[in-house]
């Protein structure tokens, strides 16, 4: 089977994620990080009555048109405790920031520009309707829509909800992740390590990736390379109703590389296994019923790459994002020469730093300041100390020729991934 390149390999993943996951409802406590599964429309205006902007004095313009006007003080209205009578002519109540403007009364006048003594208040400035009140529906009105479908939501989207009037909001469910590593050579952190094992370092790396998608993960451990032990764990990702099975290592071709079949056991359509990008390559794409197979490298980086460009987007279909495919990649410059590019799309690992740019091209860009991509000087994909100090990756085309410090470039950010 031929290289693919990322845009096919993509599209094909993203093809078959065939619906999104179902909607629950979920207390607003609990929705940070969640995914809105419907719009939202607001059950009630905000605010819901004309509330006091400022602290001062609510009274009726016409009684306070030229200053000094002397009122009668006729009563107190504070938030929770509304003055529940109405100001006639000449008389004024006292009221505070975000407290129900009495009837009567079109405006208020600041606590600064009067001056109080016992039941009586002074007003020292001209007084003009409306001032310092916020209207009712002034923030919104009911039945307007200002929560869209898709959305991850945070702390502002659940403030925003619960003044709207709702204390549940629909969510989808979180994709369910299974992962599991695979090879003899492995450990789980923290264990002893022997004289030919490695610890298992991409198997937490990719938990925490997907638990940051918006998934739930669910951690396999790590199979032997033997036939028996990849089906039973396989089974258990079955077992556990997993959208999406990741396994790390073993899909490339080798005398000692089982996975493949032992998917194909369990009864494995595949897609594709090989796709022409740097670091990834033996990337594998399958369905095993109603879950989605990814197959990523064992090399840390490269699972890690491949978990960006693939497993990501994978996962934000699943909860119902239409913009899955969206290309993750923004416009830097480039901080050091580079040869041309082969025939595999190339993610170079680079740090950012911010450059002030020309004027002729911030004029085009709207921006004084670009980040400038500098890759580092060794790319070898096993060293994590590197990936590490790493805050994007430079993506080269394939066959890209050689570039110079200072032209455009694209990067992928890591940080909104890990």
């Amino acid at each position: 089977m031929s290289l693919i390149s990322v845009e096919d390999a993509l599209s094909r993943v993203l093809a078959s994620v065939e619906t999104p996951v179902e909607i629950e409802h979920v207390p607003l406590a609990a929705c940070a990080g969640r995914t809105l599964g419907e719009d939202i429309g607001a059950l009630r205006d905000q605010p819901p009555f004309p509330a006091s902007a400022m602290d001062g004095y609510a009274v009726r313009s016409a009684d306070a048109a030229e200053a000094p006007a002397t009122l009668q003080v006729i009563g107190t209205s504070a938030a929770g405790r509304q003055f529940s009578g109405q100001v006639g002519p000449m008389q004024a109540v006292r009221i505070f920031t975000g407290a129900p403007v009495p009837e009567g009364a079109d405006t208020v006048v600041l606590q600064e520009d009067t001056e109080r003594t016992g039941d009586e208040v002074v007003v020292k400035e001209p007084a003009y309707s409306g001032r310092h009140i916020r209207q009712a529906g002034l923030d919104f009105r009911a039945g307007d829509v200002l929560l869209q479908t898709g959305l991850r939501l945070d702390a502002r989207h659940v403030a925003l909800a619960a003044a709207m009037g709702h204390d549940t909001l629909p969510v989808r469910r979180k994709p369910r992740v299974a992962i599991l590593a695979t090879g003899d050579e492995l450990v789980r952190a923290g264990e002893p390590v022997g004289p030919d094992q490695i610890t298992a370092s991409s198997l937490p790396a990719t938990l925490v990736m997907v638990e940051k998608a918006g998934a739930e993960a669910i951690d396999l451990g790590i199979a032997q390379d033997t036939l028996e032990s990849l089906e039973d764990r396989i089974g258990a990702a079955q077992d556990a109703g997993a959208d999406i099975l990741v396994t790390l290592g073993g899909a490339s071709v080798g005398e000692h590389d089982l996975v493949q079949k032992a998917l194909a056991s369990r009864g494995m359509d595949l897609g594709f296994w090989r796709v022409a990008l740097r670091p990834g390559k033996p990337l594998m794409h399958g369905r095993l019923g109603s879950t989605l197979l990814l197959g990523l490298p064992g090399n840390p980086v490269s699972s890690l790459v491949c978990a960006i460009l693939f497993l990501v987007p994978a996962i934000r279909a699943l909860l119902g994002d239409l913009k899955a495919d969206e290309d993750p990649s923004e416009d830097a410059i480039l901080g050091a020469d580079l040869p041309p590019n082969r025939e595999r799309q190339d993610y170079m690992r680079a740090s950012l730093a911010l450059q002030n740019i020309p004027l002729s091209l911030a004029r085009k860009t709207e921006r004084l300041m670009f980040p400038v991509a500098t890759p580092h000087l060794v790319q070898d994909s096993s060293m994590l100390s590197i990936l590490e100090r790493s805050d994007a990756l430079l993506v080269r085309p394939p066959h890209a020729p050689a570039a110079s410090a200072g032209e455009p470039c694209r990067i992928i950010r890591v940080g909104r991934f890990c």
